[in-house]
């Protein structure tokens, strides 16, 4: 099978060749289990002053300023109706062709929900028969099928105790 190399760094094993293993030492996944095994032992003044170093990224600075942009369109316009002008017109549009638009809220809606699915889970209380067993329209007589395929006996299949 061959000698394999176990990384303890990553925790895992494989075939111990020159290529096999340049490749994993020098991989992504290799570097960052090493750096998080040594950063365990690195005291925290270190940490804090390598952290205090690193300047934001772009992506975090461009989302600061997106959320001041945010904050100061919401100060601007305290009196925000539920639903925007477009989703308004659309609405008395909808009502003028006659739709059938119910009032009212979400909760309204759920609560409505709740007493049909109440009202058809009592309604369905009541058991229903299982209707009997029937061949499809074409089959053979059951008399001509093999035993394979002829219907259960009305009390089962019997099965002999083990003796």
């Amino acid at each position: 099978m061959g000698k394999r190399y176990f990384c303890d760094y990553c925790d895992r094993s494989f075939q111990d060749n020159l290529h096999n293993r340049k490749k994993h030492l020098n991989g992504v996944q290799h570097l960052r289990a090493k750096r998080v095994w040594y950063d365990l032992f690195r005291d925290a003044a270190a940490i804090l002053q390598e952290e205090q170093t690193k300047k934001p990224c772009r992506k975090f600075l461009q989302t600061e300023q997106d959320l001041e942009k945010l904050s100061a369109q919401v100060q601007a316009l305290p009196d925000l109706k539920p639903f925007s002008q477009a989703g308004e017109k659309r609405l008395k549009e909808l009502q003028r062709e006659g739709a059938d638009i119910p009032p009212g809220t979400i909760e309204d809606w759920l609560d409505k929900r709740a007493q049909r699915l109440s009202a058809a889970q009592s309604n369905s209380a009541l058991p229903e028969k299982p209707a009997p067993f029937q061949y499809p329209p074409g089959w053979p007589p059951v008399q001509e099928l093999p035993p394979s395929l002829q219907a259960p006996p009305p009390g089962g299949w019997l099965v002999p105790p083990n003796l």
